[in-house]
């Protein structure tokens, strides 16, 4: 029976497939963003992600347990010191998939794998869109603009009648 073995093995033995992970995690670590198929990513985001988590808790059990997958030393040490410290609030989700399109020679479908927070574009796009949120919003210009629209209304139509009144009294 195959329960519990749901996994994509992407056409490979498992020592080969856990090699491929291993190094692409280690890719990831040190260039922050990789290009790579979107099969491979999917799986990477799997591989990389409880490894980045186990980052939040710095003990010398977990530096072993991650340095027993990556088998680097500066990986580790960029993953414990620099990514550690900009994922500790974040409650999962460590990275990105952008769809690239389709590859050239074989059309396989190709994508960015980013770390979420050393996107330094999107960072500022973020916090532009928080300011701009901030300055304005659509309920106090609705408030303001109804009580200076139904004000001057009454106003004109008490006038009209009265410049009438006298007409007709002469």
């Amino acid at each position: 029976m195959r329960h519990n073995k749901k996994f994509n093995h992407l056409s490979r033995k498992s020592a080969h497939r856990d090699a491929m992970l291993a190094n692409m995690t280690i890719s990831l670590i040190m260039h922050k963003r990789i290009v790579t198929t979107l099969a491979k990513a999917k799986a990477l985001r799997v591989y990389a992600e409880p490894l980045i988590n186990k980052t939040k808790d710095d003990t010398t059990a977990n530096r072993r347990l991650v340095f027993k997958h990556l088998q680097n030393k500066e990986a580790v040490k960029e993953l414990f010191s620099t990514v550690a410290a900009k994922v500790a609030d974040r409650p999962g989700g460590y990275t990105r998939i952008l769809k690239l399109g389709n590859r050239l020679g074989d059309n396989a479908k190709t994508c960015f794998i980013e770390l979420v927070d050393f996107n330094e574009a999107m960072l500022e796009a973020k916090n532009q869109e928080k300011a701009a949120a901030k300055k304005s919003t659509r309920r106090s210009r609705k408030k303001a603009a109804a009580p200076a629209a139904e004000a001057p209304a009454p106003a004109a139509e008490a006038a009209a009648p009265a410049e009438e009144a006298p007409k007709t009294e002469e």
